[in-house]
């Protein structure tokens, strides 16, 4: 029975991660560039149960469930206009380079501005990677998209603010739209239904839990009734 206890609460935590993959996700439903991921389960293997008694197979038995891997969907997203001359998109493959504090960093998110020296940075205040490592200048209020550089990022992971690290393999074979952003890669409906569905699988495992948990206690309070 305790086994069974177990089985439920490997569930409950493989769910506990999916909802904050989902929630995170959901919340980003309208970052411009952001990239959704997808969270697989998988099943421990089957312990095969035999008749104490005889050596008789009984059949199997599951041991829980855990998280698989988590993948981003790394998918071009429809591009939307904004009229704004510093947001920028990619048309087609490649990713902006920004100079964090941590190193390069490589975003789809366009969202950019100017700071106080005329240079093109993102809204953390990081500078925007021209040709050849150069700032971008913003002159007037626009800039050349020619100038921003693209790089071709092989095996990209994330690193939070719609920021990956990966290794950059050169110029891209995509171009810079002004006056566009990138959407969200995040469908909020499936989102809400998958959300929704691990909400329902977790409050079954807590019922099982619950069961589990009621049944030992009938069990342990009623041995020391018995005769004999």
């Amino acid at each position: 029975m305790e086994r069974g206890l177990y089985i439920a609460a490997s569930g409950m935590l493989a769910e506990m991660a999916r909802q904050d993959q989902l929630a995170n996700d959901l919340a980003n439903a309208s970052t411009p560039g952001y990239k959704a991921d997808r969270v697989s389960q998988r099943s421990f293997g089957d312990l095969m149960l035999s008749n104490s008694s005889d050596g008789s197979t009984v059949g199997p038995l599951g041991q829980g469930a855990a998280i698989d891997k988590q993948q981003t969907d790394l998918r071009p997203q429809a591009l939307r206009d904004t009229g704004q001359p510093l947001d920028l998109a990619v048309t087609g493959d490649g990713y902006f380079g920004v100079q964090t504090k941590q190193g390069v960093r490589y975003t789809r998110n366009g969202a950019f501005t100017a700071d106080a020296k005329g240079n093109l940075v993102d809204q953390m205040g990081n500078q925007v990677l021209g040709v050849g490592g150069k700032p971008v200048t913003v002159a007037n209020g626009t800039i050349d998209t020619t100038k921003v550089a693209l790089f071709n990022l092989r095996n990209p992971v994330k690193q939070g603010d719609s920021n990956f690290t990966g290794q950059a393999g050169g110029q891209a074979t995509g171009t810079v739209q002004s006056g566009s952003l990138e959407g969200s890669g995040v469908d909020p409906a499936r989102a809400m239904i998958d959300l929704m569905a691990s909400m329902r699988t977790m409050e079954a495992t807590q019922r099982a839990i619950t069961t589990i948990d009621t049944t030992l206690q009938q069990t342990s309070s009623q041995v020391g009734t018995l005769p004999g």
